[in-house]
């Protein structure tokens, strides 16, 4: 918004949650882009840390949790499903270009620089010193209208 203010919440109303349907029921979509050539641990790291954020951010994503037979409490997951997806640098670079201008769809990145530095701030400094064209995206989420998800990541591969 040009007003400096926040825009609308994306995420699901109360009436929304069906977690009895299949996923693809829901009227959003979730995907998780991933640099396919960084190593193991940081993709891992990557995907985590963009799925927190989102979780954060998206109202009735993370549905009730649910006790084992022996009574154990499990935490709630997100029931509406995420696909993992994966990309060459230059992949989800032109993903992540189409994705943050698309109306009604929410991205949260993971930029590059945030897996070099220990120390939150210095990231924060490094991050407000790096021109978007110069950022670098490890990993990326992706929440919107089904249909436009779709169409942002449907040459994307499963990772």
């Amino acid at each position: 918004m040009s007003d400096g203010q926040s825009p609308e919440p994306l995420g699901y109303r109360p009436e929304e949650i069906v977690t009895s349907e299949p996923t693809r029921s829901a009227r959003y979509k979730w995907a998780i882009v991933v640099d396919a050539t960084a190593p193991a641990g940081l993709m891992a790291n990557a995907v985590a840390c963009v799925a927190a954020s989102t979780g954060a951010l998206v109202e009735g994503l993370i549905a009730h949790g649910g006790a084992d037979a022996a009574g154990h409490p499990h935490p709630g997951l997100p029931w509406a499903g995420c696909a993992v997806l994966q990309g060459t640098p230059e992949e989800i670079a032109a993903v992540h270009a189409k994705a943050s201008t698309a109306d009604g769809v929410l991205v949260v990145d993971m930029p590059a620089s945030a897996q070099t530095n220990r120390v939150y701030d210095q990231y924060l400094a490094e991050l407000a010193g790096t021109k978007p064209e110069d950022l670098g995206v490890s990993a990326f989420s992706v929440f919107g209208p089904r249909n436009r998800v779709d169409k942002l990541v449907k040459k994307l591969a499963l990772l």
